[in-house]
């Protein structure tokens, strides 16, 4: 058989596609997250740009909805400086983010050490990324963007190095929802970029848009729920997004093909729209595999109904 011709691969000058870094590259990537995403093995929600802190502007802040944890994102088109790594810090420091991201088309040796020494002496509840991105080409093909994770943390919950370990009861939701995580994967492909669960009775995954996620959970009573939340910043937008999803209910219903419970919660700034069973975790083992299942079909009808609705709110 005769080896087919390949392509020489080509680096490209990322200031060819990006000629200036807030006016060009930072609007690309806020409109790029999924894919900084997939990189990461995080799902990130969006939050806002050109973020104040203090007399700066952070250049993206997203979340972590499966954690809940605030994601703080410092961008750099060049080779990586003192000031950007300063600006990273500061505004991680100043959002309380649980996770710090700094993109950069040239990561100088020495500040990949720090951001191995921060991983190395932070708590599990602090998470330091540098992601270099390139641009490649093969031959006279269009140019194409490549990210590589160039430092992360050896260990995303730092059990060990911090000697904390989760109780039994913790450690069965993370392996809950491990194997949930795994299972959602094998059934919807591209469905969630997450990697890892946390030692938290839920888990949930971006529905399309910021302040919506599709969430599993255990709940008092020995219930099972999953449900989508409403909970964007605006307590009033989330009131009236669920009473205009309220308005298709039979629609909605019968497209699942099973009655919801439609939560507006009045007194609270989320909305909820929730199906519920039987569900706890101690329950032994073919159990579990059996809600774990049920999980993964309820959110493919719930991702069917609902995320084409939600893109389209106003």
């Amino acid at each position: 058989m005769p080896t087919p011709k390949l392509g020489k691969l080509v680096k490209v000058d990322p200031r060819q596609v990006w000629a200036n870094e807030a006016r060009d590259f930072t609007p690309w990537l806020q409109r790029n997250i999924d894919r900084l995403s997939e990189v990461l093995g995080l799902d990130l929600e969006l939050v806002e740009s050109e973020v104040e802190v203090g007399d700066f502007s952070a250049d993206l802040l997203a979340k972590h909805p499966a954690s809940g944890r605030v994601v703080v994102i410092e961008n750099q088109l060049g080779p990586t400086d003192h000031d950007h790594l300063g600006k990273l810090l500061t505004y991680a420091a100043g959002t309380n983010a649980g996770v710090a991201v700094w993109v950069s088309t040239e990561f100088r040796e020495e500040h990949k050490q720090v951001l191995e020494w921060l991983n190395s002496v932070s708590s599990e509840d602090q998470l330091f990324f540098a992601v270099q991105v390139e641009v490649l080409k093969v031959d006279d093909s269009p140019p194409a963007v490549n990210f590589v994770v160039a430092v992360k943390p050896s260990n995303w919950i730092k059990q060990q190095r911090s000697g904390k370990r989760p109780s039994k009861t913790a450690q069965a939701y993370q392996d809950f929802f491990t194997k949930l995580l795994h299972k959602v994967k094998r059934q919807y492909p591209g469905f969630t970029a997450a990697r890892i669960a946390f030692p938290q009775n839920w888990f949930s995954f971006p529905a399309g848009r910021s302040g919506y996620t599709f969430l599993v959970g255990f709940t008092r009573g020995s219930r099972f729920k999953v449900e989508l939340a409403i909970d964007t910043p605006d307590q009033q937008a989330n009131k009236d997004a669920f009473d205009a999803l309220l308005v298709e209910r039979d629609v909605i219903e019968q497209e699942i093909g099973l009655q919801l419970s439609w939560e507006r919660l009045d007194d609270r700034r989320m909305s909820r729209i929730a199906i519920y069973t039987n569900g706890n975790i101690r329950y032994p083992a073919d159990q579990l595999e059996q809600l774990q299942d049920w999980a993964v079909d309820m959110l493919g009808r719930f991702d069917k109904a609902f995320r084409h609705r939600i893109t389209a709110l106003p």
